[in-house]
Order: structure tokens, then sequence, then C-alpha cells
């Protein structure tokens, strides 16, 4: 008992002659169709390349299209031919131009011996299998489909949505159950002459003449009547991206390849030198005996997939720019922003950089200047305090910053006089903390010598922009982890947020905090915002300051040490 190649191809002859003396040198009778559109003379030159070997034969040619009825075609000839010359062989294995042998021919044809009445065909229903893109399950069985879906792609769709508008469905033959599956199959001789001998095959090709990628559904679905045990899986393994489209292999896939176990692979690489030469020149004895399992090689294709589908978390590559809200991540990795706490503390960053161990910068979207930690010119990755490369992407500033820093944590300062274009990405990023003291901002306008009515109409402006901030924030489309007090909460009792903020940026300490950095002098505050409000502005986001009782802070004294004896 041997098995017969059948071999379609229509490009890359050199490799398909080179392939196709190896089954046949092998022992493996092989059939050959060459798609009609390749020139005479280039055919011509692959068939007297083979034309030493009695065991290789050349069916006649259909011109070949991808998804139609003429691949179905072209498999039936050349199978009709094999079946007709070579008698002895009991499975045929349906191969590409493009597929080379894993595994020695010997492995193959023993696994075969073994299992002499078993069918190897992908063969499933379109309510069981995920595979389908594009958009038609069951309809590539009911609806016709005379245009081609590449060249033809207007009409395609037209004619599709005129026959979902007026009801066309087709009558699917009496005893048929449409199945779907890979095109690469191994049938035995008796399963394949039983769907080419069969007395209703005009009826069936008619059929599925008409049926969208017959390819991938005429023997999937035939099978089913005449095997009798059907092993529902391809012997060779081939792999598919997001689109549908299938997965090259290159030289340096050898060792992926080795470990799958199959029998054939596709698609390879015409130019993938080493992988030819491996495989078609290896020793018998190299080889271990093990049953083919593509399953093993699944995960690193998953991972693939997600890779080219949403990239790496916080990275925008320019080969893979993604659609809005369609990365992967807004950002890699945590990051922490502070908002009030410089305006009511003195020398807070330094004090928050040794609390938490992060690396701490200030108004990193200033309007006046890109404050990094140290005042340096540029920071982590040659990113430069430029405002016109911050302000032309905020968005990337901010990812590139915790790019390429990873392993640190970042912190930055923000306030409403800062650029507001960062707010909806900061609101949607699982990755950022952001802790608030609201109303804070009116400290240093409490500090300053303006005019007060250049005061008032500042602090309106900036309550107007933070309480938009804490709205977004709060919003159900926020994903940060936000912790916001008023002023007023949070100086009356300023340990516990200070606690909350350093936990919330994953201080590695496990102690708790004893003394808070030294605030400001508030004195008066009160009366100023009561003056605030008696010109017409209402300053809310502050809290609760009555006026002529100054903020007092109450923060725990340090104990003097004592000796206990």
């Amino acid at each position: 008992m041997t098995v017969g190649i059948v071999m379609l191809t229509h490009g890359d002859l050199a490799r398909s002659s080179e392939v196709a003396r190896y089954w046949a040198t092998s022992g493996c009778p092989v059939v050959i169709h060459v798609d009609k559109r390749v020139e005479q003379k280039p055919y011509a030159a692959f068939v007297q390349s083979l034309s030493d070997l009695d065991n290789v034969l050349f069916s006649k040619r259909h011109r070949c299209e991808w998804g139609a009825w003429s691949l179905v075609q072209a498999s039936q000839t050349a199978s009709e031919l094999i079946l007709r010359e070579f008698k002895d062989i009991q499975h045929v294995y349906l191969a590409s131009g493009t597929c080379l042998p894993l595994r020695p021919v010997s492995e193959l044809v023993q696994y075969l011996e073994e299992r002499p009445r078993t069918d190897f065909i992908e063969s499933a229903t379109t309510n069981d299998v995920p595979w389908t893109v594009g958009g038609l399950d069951e309809e590539r069985f009911t609806l016709r489909f005379p245009f081609s879906w590449r060249r033809h792609r207007k009409l395609f769709d037209g004619y599709v949505k005129l026959q979902r508008r007026i009801g066309v469905k087709r009558r699917i033959p009496m005893g048929l159950v449409p199945h779907m599956g890979s095109q690469w199959w191994c049938l035995t001789r008796h399963t394949l002459s039983a769907i080419l001998e069969d007395p209703q095959r005009d009826l069936f090709d008619k059929y599925f003449s008409k049926v969208w990628i017959p390819d991938e559904s005429y023997y999937q679905t035939l099978a089913r009547l005449y095997s009798h045990k059907i092993e529902s899986r391809s012997l060779t393994l081939s792999k598919f991206d997001f689109q549908g489209k299938p997965h090259i292999f290159y030289d340096d896939h050898l060792q992926l390849l080795r470990r799958s176990d199959c029998f054939v692979a596709r698609k390879i690489w015409p130019d993938a030198n080493m992988l030819y030469d491996v495989f078609l020149h290896q020793n018998e004895a190299d080889t271990k005996r093990a049953a083919p399992t593509p399953s093993k090689i699944d995960r690193i294709f998953s991972k693939a997939i997600d890779r080219r589908t949403k990239g790496r978390a916080g990275l925008v590559m320019q080969s893979r720019h993604p659609n809005h809200n369609w990365e992967n991540g807004m950002t890699c990795a945590p990051y922490g922003v502070v908002q009030g706490l410089t305006e009511l503390f003195h020398d807070f960053e330094p004090w928050l950089s040794r609390a938490c161990e992060a690396e701490v910068h200030g108004h990193l979207f200033s309007p006046t200047g890109v404050e990094f930690l140290g005042d340096q010119d540029t920071y982590g990755g040659c990113l430069y305090n430029s405002l016109e490369a911050r302000d032309y992407n905020p968005k990337a500033f901010l990812r590139n910053l915790i790019w390429n820093t990873r392993g640190k944590t970042q912190c930055f300062q923000f306030g409403p006089d800062d650029t507001q274009d960062i707010t909806w990405m900061m609101a949607g990023d699982p990755n950022a903390s952001i802790s608030i003291v609201s109303g804070a901002w009116a400290v240093p306008l409490f500090n300053s010598n303006r005019n007060f009515s250049e005061l008032r109409k500042e602090a309106a402006r900036l309550q107007k922009i933070e309480a938009e901030h804490i709205k977004i924030l709060t919003s159900h489309y926020s994903k940060a982890r936000v912790n916001i007090w008023t002023m007023a909460e949070f100086i009356e009792a300023p340990m516990e947020p200070l606690q909350t903020i350093i936990d919330s940026m994953g201080a590695r300490s496990k102690r708790r905090l004893t003394e808070a950095p030294r605030m400001v002098d508030l004195t008066g505050f009160g009366q100023f915002l009561q003056n605030l409000k008696n010109q017409g502005m209402h300053p809310y986001l502050m809290g609760d300051f009555p006026v002529g009782n100054d903020p007092k802070p109450n923060t725990p004294k340090r104990r003097k040490p004592y000796l206990v004896k």
C-alpha cells in the first residue's frame, strides 16, 4: 500500500518540481495540476523537469481562481487520473505547490497503513466552528455566488444584498448536511472514488458550483456520506491570521515546524532555502515517530495574532497604528498624577519622591514648559522638553514617557492651568492613579499681589476648568483610580489622604507615615474666599472655610524620645 499525491500549483514551479521529485522518489505517485493561467513556456519547462519520473503525471488544466468552483474541478480531474493510473494507492493526499513535507515519507505511509479505513479531513457544520471570515456562514450554502469576491467585490456584495432583500434561499440537495473545513485533505481510495463516481455527482457539482469557497465544503460534505471513519483534522499544518489569510513560514520557523510533528506544512516561502534543504534531505534516523500535534504550537500563533492586532500594551508602533480605543492599553505601566499638593506644601515633590520611591516630575503639561525631574532638558528615551512636540500629540508624549521608563514609577503634577487635552486619556487609563485636592489652585492666587478684579476673574476660570476635569474623572467612562478631597477636609487631617496617595502609587515601604511635609501659611485664606464671594464669584471646590477661623492642620506632633528602664 502506498500514498498518492495530488498537487495543485500555479506559481514557483521550480519549488513545486523539487517537492514533487521528493514525493516521487520516495515511492509516492504524483499527479500535478498546473493552473491554466501559467503560460505555456514555463509549463513545458516544468513538465520537462520531471519527465524522467514514471510515477509523475500531469492532469488536464483548469483556469483556477480563489474561492471558485474551478479549484474543486482541478482536484477532481487530478484525483480521477491518479485513481485510474495507480491501482495500488490506498490514500490520496491533496497538497499545494507551496506545501513542504516535514517528515520522511515512510513515516506518513506507515501512519496511514495503521489506519487503512480512516479519512483525514476537517469536516464540521457552520454552527460548530468560528472559522468563517467575511460574515457568511449558512448563507454560503443558501445563496448564489456567480461573481468573484476578489475581482468584482461590488458586484459580489450587491448581489448578496439583493438576494437577502428578496428572500432567496437555495434548496440543499436531499441527504446533504453542509460541512466545512480545510481544503487540504487525505482521503481513502474508497471514499474518494465514491465521491467521484456518485450517481448524483452532476446534481452535487451543480449545487456546489454556486457555493462560496466550495473547496472548503465540497469534499468536507460528501465525505460524510461515504466514509467509514472520519478524523476531523488535516494532516497538513496550515495556520491563518485574523483576516483569514494563511501564515507564511520562513527560515526562522524551522524549530516551530519541527515541534508540530506534522507531516506537511503550508505555506512555505519559496526563498526559504534552509527549510527546503533541511526537510527534503533529512535523515530518517533523526526523526521521531510521533503523532502530528499542531495544537502544541497553537499558543504561539494565538500570541502572534494578539501581537499583530493589539500590539504591546502602551506601545503604538508606526507599522501598527491602532484605531481609536482599539489600542492594547493606553500606557504600559502604573503612574501617578497629583493635583493641588504642591500648592499646599513646601518642597512637596522631593518629599513624595522619598516617600514612595518614584520619579516625581513637576507640571509636565504646563503652558510655560515641560518640568521634568531636576529641570532636565531631555528625559527617558530622549523625550525633549519642547512645548511644540508635547502639544502636537500630548497623548503620545505621556505614553512615550511611561514606555521609555519601564520599571520606574512615574508621577507628575497636574492642575487646571495645564493643558487639558490629556484629561480623557488619563480618565480612561486603568494605569493612572489620580489624587486631587480640589480648590488648591486658589492658594497661589491668595499669595499673589494682583488686583482683586483680576484674581476674581482668574479664580472663576480655574474653577470652571477643574470642575470639568473632576466631572470627567468621576464619569462612568473613567477607569483610573481617582481620589478627590476638598481642600478644607484635606488640611483638617492630611495624614490619611497622604497615606492613601502613597499607597495608590504602589510604594514598597509598609511603614505608616508619621510626618507630613511643611504646609504653607494659610492665615487669612478664609477671608480671601469670602472676598471672592462678595465680588460675585462662588468658590465651592475648596469646601467650607469659615471667615475668621483660619485653617490649622491637625498633624501629629513627634514625641520626645524617652528611656524605659
